[in-house]
């Protein structure tokens, strides 16, 4: 069903592994800017797709994260695999708005109302066909129906944190927040979202 780029012939696919997800290699013909084709192949890693929430509420400048350990990064020189993020999770076949209520119910403990749309992003095309949906929302603390923490039969353990914006924003300068998806929230609202009209000019 790869039709949709002529200089892109699919010659094989081979199922590597399906474990927690899915890792495939693909061999393909791939025709160059100057015509010529050569035989490519790529494994991709395929978990299906994802959302984000960045939670905010204006009137008192705070924004709702959450703080979780991350094996992945631990491996790879964070000094204690605590991710600081945006709430985040798989879609498991929902809408991507149904998901990101699910997660921000089950993670931080908040009922969402009115969401809205930022963008969808792939986040490491180069192996993993992963596309996030991001999404905004305010909050108050009427919304705040739960504890969040996650699922425990999930494995998750999960800290809800409430900061306030600016320091959430140096965070992002200073490696305290290392996570790309809720580096590209903060920064889009102080750019675009709700505190872009907070931030000096």
């Amino acid at each position: 069903m790869l039709d949709r780029n002529r200089s892109v012939r699919i010659v094989d696919v081979e199922l590597v592994t399906c474990g927690w997800h899915v890792l495939r290699a693909t061999t393909f013909d791939f025709q160059h800017a100057d015509g010529r084709w050569s035989r490519e192949r790529r494994e991709t890693y395929d978990r299906g797709n994802g959302a984000t929430i960045f939670l905010y509420d204006s009137e008192r400048a705070t924004v709702l994260l959450s703080r979780q350990f991350r094996y992945p990064v631990y491996v790879n020189d964070h000094p204690d695999g605590m991710l600081i993020e945006t709430a985040a999770g798989l879609l498991d076949d929902d809408e991507p708005e149904d998901a990101i209520r699910r997660e921000a119910e089950e993670e931080l403990g908040v009922t969402l109302g009115e969401l809205e749309h930022v963008f969808d992003v792939y986040m490491s095309p180069g192996s993993v066909t992963e596309r996030v949906h991001f999404y905004a929302a305010p909050y108050t603390s009427a919304d705040r129906t739960g504890a969040g923490g996650g699922l425990i039969e999930d494995g998750e353990d999960i800290e809800v944190l409430e900061l306030p914006f600016a320091i959430a924003l140096a965070m992002t300068r200073d490696g305290r927040i290392a996570d790309a998806k809720t580096i590209m929230l903060l920064q889009w609202a102080a750019l675009h979202g709700p505190f872009a009209a907070t931030q000096p000019s």
